[in-house]
């Protein structure tokens, strides 16, 4: 098996380097302003042109305005979007660019379970779940219970929420996912990446495929 890995929260090109040095797949940029790791576009579009070839780029908005979307992906053309609120299939769907939507887990047996939320999302790249409620603000840094997750949804599924160096090698064994994200567990403070715990996290994850495979 082979578990793609993308950092969240990148704030600086000088992180964005850590990731990419560390071998990871993807990083994401914040475009959700009262979050810590919220970036103006200037900032977003030197990470950007920062990255080689081969390391996809995601924007994440929670509950933004179609204008605010708009006006990001004008001057920050990143490859993919990806939606963590209340966002509606057609929202999504509105820009014409590939996205990922975020799936709450807790309490989504009350609101009919994870397939009939995810399903409405027909036309997603992947679907990311995470600790929050559905249609809440993720980001929480939480752990859900993994056994949660499903393993024969006909969509790729990235796994986040509360995932560290120490635990993702275990979400892993336990989910089979497509991908794992992480942002607060590979960071010394909010905002800011450490590169032991980025490289930690790489080799923890290397493992979890090996022992997978084995």
């Amino acid at each position: 098996m082979r578990c793609r890995v993308k950092v969240c929260g990148i704030t600086s090109v000088a992180d964005a380097q850590v990731v990419v040095d560390s071998g990871a797949d993807a990083l994401a940029l914040m475009f959700y302003p009262p979050s810590s790791r919220y970036l103006d576009k200037l900032q977003a579009a030197e990470i950007l042109q920062s990255l080689p070839p081969y390391v996809s780029s995601v924007a994440l908005f929670l509950d933004a305005s179609a204008q605010f979307v708009r006006d990001t992906l004008a001057a920050v053309p990143v490859d993919t979007l990806q939606f963590h609120g209340s966002e509606s299939p057609a929202f999504c769907r509105s820009f014409g660019r590939p996205y990922y939507k975020a799936v709450g887990m807790k309490g989504l047996l009350a609101s009919g379970g994870f397939a009939a939320y995810a399903d409405q999302y027909d036309d997603a790249r992947a679907i990311l779940v995470d600790s929050h409620a559905p249609g809440a603000a993720g980001g929480t840094g939480e752990v859900f219970d993994w056994t949660q997750v499903p393993q024969d949804y006909s969509k790729p599924i990235i796994l986040a929420g509360g995932l560290t160096p120490e635990n993702v090698g275990e979400a892993i064994l336990t989910t089979n996912v497509y991908a794992v994200d992480v942002s607060s567990g590979v960071e010394s403070t909010p905002g800011i990446k450490d590169a032991k715990r980025v490289q930690q996290f790489m080799r923890a994850v290397r493992a979890a495929e090996q022992q997978a495979d084995e």
